[in-house]
């Protein structure tokens, strides 16, 4: 499974990012996918998860009620809406993908993404 993630980049603090993570070979339908983020120094942390049916979602207490995790299995797409970014949200944001269809720890991902960059800065 060859995951892709796109939407990274540079922002302000308070402003917002959309984050897509897709494949074209074969079907996220069947996994769990997670987005886990790794800023320098710090450990891997999973800040948002979503199941294989859409149906449950998992976030980080660092970024309830900001970051949103949704997914379109017809579109063979996985979105991460970030709002109210702070300069603490900067890292690589990997898009991983977790074959049992339940959310997971980081070290259980079984398909990861290159990652992309996303830097929270004034």
């Amino acid at each position: 499974l060859q995951l892709v993630e796109s939407g990274g980049g540079s922002v302000q603090p308070g402003g917002s990012l959309r984050l897509s993570c897709t494949t074209s070979k074969s079907t996220l339908e069947d996994y769990a996918i997670g987005w886990i983020r790794q800023a320098p120094g710090k450990e891997r942390e999973v800040v948002s998860c979503i199941v294989s049916s859409g149906g449950n979602t998992v976030y980080a207490d660092s970024v309830k009620g900001r970051f949103s995790i949704s997914r379109d299995n017809a579109k063979n797409t996985v979105a991460l809406q970030m709002n109210s970014l702070k300069p603490e949200d900067s890292g690589v944001y990997y898009c991983a993908a977790h074959f049992d269809g339940i959310c997971t720890s980081a070290r259980d991902y079984d398909y990861w993404g290159q990652g992309t960059q996303v830097t929270v800065s004034s």
